[in-house]
């Protein structure tokens, strides 16, 4: 009958503009997947940078082990400890090359500074992603 079809959604998929799958491998990340990854990140340096600074607190150097283990893990694998703990990766804008080092580094200081982060869009990705055309997805 006619009255029986649906109108089509108006509702936007994450990712869709991305020519990204909605769920599964491949698909964006949630926020709250790459904030956990993060934390691990996070963590991580802190302990690798208590080790060489102890007794004393690392201050300041677990930001340097945090930048780091960073680019040297997304350059080398894709994807940091944190993210790879939670079954994630970093994606190049085209699929099959590899992540270039200078988005690596942009990214990383962007993350750095913690607000970019913070900042997303309607797909969900950071503005340290969107300046630097990459995307965090599911692994």
């Amino acid at each position: 009958m006619v009255g029986d079809a649906q109108p089509p959604s108006q509702e936007r998929r994450r990712g869709a503009s991305l020519g990204l799958p909605a769920d599964g491998p491949g698909s964006l990340a949630t926020f709250s997947s790459r904030a956990v990854a993060f934390v691990v990140d996070a963590l991580a340096a802190g302990l690798v940078a208590g080790l060489v600074t102890a007794p004393r607190l690392p201050g300041n150097w677990s930001l340097l082990s945090f930048g780091l283990v960073t680019v040297g893990t997304l350059v080398a694998f894709g994807q940091t400890p944190g993210m790879r703990l939670l079954g994630l990766r970093l994606a190049h804008p085209r699929a099959a090359e590899r992540l270039a080092l200078w988005r690596v580094l942009a990214r990383t200081a962007l993350l750095m500074l913690l607000v970019p982060a913070l900042v997303v869009d309607a797909d969900g990705r950071g503005l340290h992603d969107r300046l630097t055309g990459t995307a965090v997805v599911r692994a």
